[in-house]
């Protein structure tokens, strides 16, 4: 397993180990003490997601607060544009982004830690993603910011994007419920 740090500590691109021959493929997805090891990722992981999209779709960014969750994010199928944004209130990286292509092939992972908002973009005809959270959805904690959020300016490679309703009227980072990480 390669571990490989972004430009916002905390958050990591997880290339795992694949086993494959002329029959397919093989991979451990997560394994409790090795990506806690090697990446300092601990469970326990208590909901995976599965999402199945067209392209041009974006989701997103989603997060929520209070009960903010980690995820270990992974493309099953296609490829997406995957990102995370700090958005934790008095942090030297807030409003700040990454991106990670993440694809079917390339077979890369991404962990979000509690405190970043989530979203994507589908650059293939169709993206399967399938995600684990370290805590439940909460319905209540349910928050988001607009995908075009012009104070973090987020290039997804799409002009016109095909958005839910929920995620077309999300607030502006200015206005949105955020986590307060000051101590």
């Amino acid at each position: 397993m390669n571990v490989i740090e972004t430009e916002l500590p905390g958050v990591l691109i997880i290339e795992p180990r694949v086993f494959g021959d002329d029959r397919g493929y093989f991979m451990e997805t997560y394994h409790d003490a090795r990506y806690f090891e090697l990446a300092g990722i601990k469970g326990p992981f208590l909901q995976d997601n599965h999402s199945s999209s067209i392209r041009g779709v974006v989701r997103g960014l989603h997060y929520q607060e209070p009960n903010a969750q980690g995820k270990l994010v992974r493309a099953t199928v296609g490829t997406l544009l995957d990102v995370a944004v700090d958005i934790r209130r008095g942090s030297p990286h807030f409003a700040k982004w990454v991106a990670v292509e993440l694809s079917a092939d390339n077979r890369r992972q991404l962990w979000i830690p509690p405190g970043f908002a989530h979203g994507f973009a589908v650059l293939s005809e169709r993206a399967d993603m399938m995600y684990k959270c370290t805590t439940l959805y909460d319905s209540a904690g349910d928050k988001g910011i607009i995908w075009n959020e012009p104070e973090i300016g987020i290039d997804w490679g799409i002009d016109s994007p095909i958005l839910s309703p929920k995620d077309a009227s999300l607030p502006r980072l200015r206005d949105a419920e955020l986590p307060d990480y000051r101590t």
